[in-house]
C-alpha cells in the first residue's frame, strides 16, 4: 500500500550512549519503490553496523545525507512519498534567535549618548559549560571525565555547536591543556583587563592532512574503525595489561565433539565448535574466580553472580571487529551456548545486531585460532578485568604416562589458551590458578555435567 503522506527517514537512536551515525550505503536510489520495514540504508556507529528499515511504503523522493557523511541522531536523512508525488519542498531553517548582544544594540541609545558598560552574559542554569552548549551525550561526558577535560572548552561541530565524540577525542589527542582550577579563596577580584590583553580561549590545533607518498593509497577511517581505535587506546591507558598462557590437551574434547557433531547438526542445525566447549568450561571456572568476572569501579571491586560472555567477531574481511554479548550464560548448557554463539556471529555479519547486543559483557573470549595462530596478547574490553584468547588445536608430540606409569611420547591435539588480565585487580597467581582449573575442566570433560 502506497504512502499517502510524506514520511521522513531520520537517523535512529541506536542506544543511550550513541549520539551520531555515519551513512555507509544507500540500498535504494531516488525514485525507487520501497516497502515499509524493507532495508533502506546501512549506517555505522561506534557500537554497531546495521541496516535501517524504511519507516513507510512509497517512493524514495529525496536523499538529504550522502554516503560517508556523519550526522547526529534525529537528523532527517531522506523522504518517502506516494508514487508520482512531487518531491517535498526543502525546509528553510528557522531564523536564529537574536543574541543578547544584538538585542542590546537594538535598544541602545543614539551615538550621541555614552553607552553604559553591561555585565557579561551568564550561562543558563544547568548549562555546565561556558560556551552555550547545553548538552553532551553520555559517551562524551564519560570520555571528558576520564581525561579531566571540561567539555565547555572543546569547540563543537555538532548541531548547535554541540560537542560530539569526534570533537572530544580530537581535542584530547591534540594535547590541548585543561582549564586551570580557580583559587579556593581569592583575596580580591583581579582588575578587569583591556579587551586587547585578554587571553584568547584555547583552540584545537588543526591536524595536518595526510599526504599519500608514492605507491600509497589513503583510506578514511569509518565510524567503527575510529571507535575500535579509541576503545583499544583507552583500554591500554586504563588497565595494567599482563598475559599468562597455558597448554591444554584437547583429546577428550575432540572425541566428545566427534560424537556430538552429527547429532547437533541433524537435530538442531548447530555445529558444536571448540569455542562452545571452552565457553562452557569458562563459565564453570568463573564461578570460582569472581574477580576475573568483575571490574574496578572507582575504588570499589564489582563482582557478579552472572556471566555475560562477549565474543570478538571479525567483520568486513578483517577491517572491522565487533563484540556481541551472550547474556546469562551460566544458565545455558553446551547446546544453548553453541546456538547462542552461532546466532550472534551470523547477526553480526548480516548487520542485524542492536546496541543492546554489544553491551553488558562481563568477560570476553577472542578466537583467532581459526586461522592457525597459536599465541597472542589480546586487549581487554573495558571495563572488564580479563579476556581469554583461544588458539588453534594442533597435533603435537606430548609426554604422557602409559598403563605402567612410565613416561612416553604420544601425539595429542593441543590448544594454547591465554588470559590477558588487569593487574590492578587480578594478580599473576590468581590468573595462573584460573588457567589451571580451566585446563582441568577441559581435559576431564564430564558429558553428564555439561
Amino acid at each position: 500500500m502506497a504512502a499517502t503522506a510524506v514520511v521522513d527517514v531520520v537517523m535512529p537512536q541506536m542506544g543511550v550512549s550513541v549520539s551520531e551515525g555515519t551513512i555507509t550505503k544507500w540500498l535504494k536510489n531516488v525514485g525507487d519503490a520501497v516497502e515499509a520495514d524493507e532495508s533502506l540504508l546501512e549506517i555505522s556507529t561506534d557500537k554497531v553496523d546495521t541496516e535501517v528499515p524504511s519507516p513507510g511504503s512509497g517512493v524514495l523522493q529525496e536523499i538529504l545525507v550522502q554516503e560517508g557523511e556523519t550526522v547526529d541522531v534525529g537528523t532527517k536523512l531522506a523522504t518517502i512519498g506516494a508514487e508520482g508525488a512531487a518531491p517535498a519542498a526543502k525546509e528553510e531553517p528557522p531564523p536564529a534567535p537574536p543574541t543578547q548582544q544584538a538585542a542590546q544594540e537594538a535598544e541602545a541609545p543614539s551615538t550621541a549618548e555614552s553607552p553604559q558598560p553591561t555585565a557579561p552574559a551568564q550561562p543558563a542554569p544547568g548549562d555546565g559549560s561556558g560556551n552555550g552548549k547545553t548538552f553532551v551525550s553520555p559517551v562524551v561526558a564519560k570520555i571528558a571525565s576520564e581525561h579531566g577535560v571540561d567539555p565547555g572548552q572543546v569547540p563543537g561541530t555538532g548541531r548547535g555547536g554541540r560537542v560530539t565524540k569526534k570533537d572530544i577525542l580530537a581535542f584530547i589527542e591534540s594535547g590541548a591543556p585543561a582549564p586551570a582550577a580557580a583559587p579556593a579563596q581569592p583575596a580580591a577580584p583581579p582588575p578587569p583587563q583591556p579587551a586587547a590583553e585578554r587571553a584568547a580561549p584555547p583552540t584545537r590545533p588543526q591536524a595536518e592532512p595526510a599526504v599519500a607518498q608514492a605507491g600509497e593509497t589513503l583510506e578514511p577511517m569509518n565510524a567503527m574503525r575510529r571507535g575500535i581505535a579509541e576503545h583499544m587506546r583507552r583500554s591500554l591507558d586504563t588497565s595494567a595489561h599482563v598475559t599468562s598462557a597455558i597448554e591444554v590437551d584437547m583429546s577428550k574434547i575432540v572425541a566428545i565433539r566427534g560424537k556430538l557433531k552429527k547429532q547437533f547438526q541433524a537435530d538442531y542445525g548447530v555445529n558444536p565448535t571448540y569455542l562452545a566447549f571452552v565457553s562452557r568450561a569458562v563459565v564453570e571456572t568463573l564461578r570460582e574466580y569472581p574477580w576475573i568476572n568483575g571490574e574496578i569501579r572507582g575504588d570499589q571491586i564489582v563482582t557478579r553472580n552472572y556471566v555475560n560472555l562477549g565474543y570478538a567477531v571479525e567483520l568486513a574481511d578483517g577491517k572491522g571487529l565487533i563484540v556481541p554479548v551472550l547474556k546469562n550464560v551460566e544458565g545455558l548448557n553446551l547446546l544453548g551456548i553453541a546456538r547462542g554463539v552461532t546466532d550472534l556471529a551470523q547477526r553480526a555479519r548480516d548487520k542485524k545486531l542492536l546496541p543492546d547486543d554489544v553491551q553488558g559483557g562481563t568477560f570476553t573470549i577472542t578466537n583467532p585460532g581459526g586461522y592457525g595462530t597459536f599465541h597472542g596478547t589480546p586487549v581487554i574490553s573495558q571495563p572488564q578485568a580479563a579476556i581469554l584468547g583461544t588458539y588453534a588445536v594442533v597435533k603435537r608430540p606430548w609426554v604422557i604416562q602409559d598403563d605402567r606409569g612410565e613416561d612416553v611420547i604420544a601425539i595429542r591435539p593441543i590448544m594454547n589458551l591465554t588470559l590477558t588480565y588487569d593487574h590492578r585487580l587480578v594478580d599473576g597467581a590468581l590468573a595462573g590458578r584460573f588457567l589451571r582449573d580451566l585446563r582441568e575442566k577441559l581435559e576431564s570433560w564430564d558429558e553428564t555435567k555439561y
